[in-house]
């Protein structure tokens, strides 16, 4: 039997996505989620902020045994909306096959 890495639920508590960016490249976050597993995995995002309703219908896919970099300024949610600029915000990561997620910043600011 082969051993399971990862996990379904994953939790990021900072998230935040500059309005300004200095410099050639632009200021952005990615969800980096690898699959280890046999199975691809569907990734689902709900975004979590202080002063509003969350936001959800993020969607995203894996292949087994690959990497995706899920950079938070390009994706949107099925009503097209994207991640809202200059707020702070929580990423719930709901996968539903074992995953492991790692968050990575570039802040040119």
């Amino acid at each position: 039997m082969d051993p399971v890495y990862g996990a379904k639920v994953w939790l990021i508590a900072d998230g935040f996505y500059p309005p300004h960016s200095s410099g050639e490249f632009p200021s952005h976050e990615a969800v980096c989620v690898l699959n280890p597993g046999k199975r691809d995995a569907k990734i689902e995002l709900t975004l979590y902020f202080e002063d509003r309703e969350k936001m959800g219908g993020f969607t995203a896919f894996c292949p087994a045994e690959r990497t995706i970099h899920i950079r938070m300024d390009r994706i949107t949610n099925e009503q097209g909306e994207g991640v809202p600029m200059g707020v702070p915000y929580a990423i719930m990561v709901v996968a539903d096959t074992e995953v492991v997620v790692q968050y990575s910043r570039m802040d040119t600011t």
